[in-house]
């Protein structure tokens, strides 16, 4: 089972922090993932930061209907090493 996005944060440029289900956080760079007409208006910083959590799908949307899926931003998350 996916976990599910439980807190999502705009970080910079096309970073984002999410949090998951599982107590799982990091941060995931999407610029790479900005790809087709449905993800070139996010290519504008300005909307892009416009994201929010789908009440249904549990993972981060923006209002033209796009959205990422849990799975991709889990397998992506880049988790902050721990400090001794």
């Amino acid at each position: 089972m996916i976990p599910e996005v439980v807190d999502a944060r705009y970080v910079k440029d096309f970073i984002v922090f999410v949090r998951f289900s599982d107590g799982k956080a990091g941060t995931v760079d999407l610029q790479d993932v900005l790809q087709g007409p449905i993800f070139q208006p996010l290519r504008n910083k300005d909307i892009f930061c416009q994201f929010h959590i789908h009440s249904e799908f549990k993972t981060i949307c923006w209002d033209n209907v796009a959205d990422i899926a849990p799975e991709f931003l889990y397998e992506h998350l880049r988790v902050p090493e721990a400090v001794e």
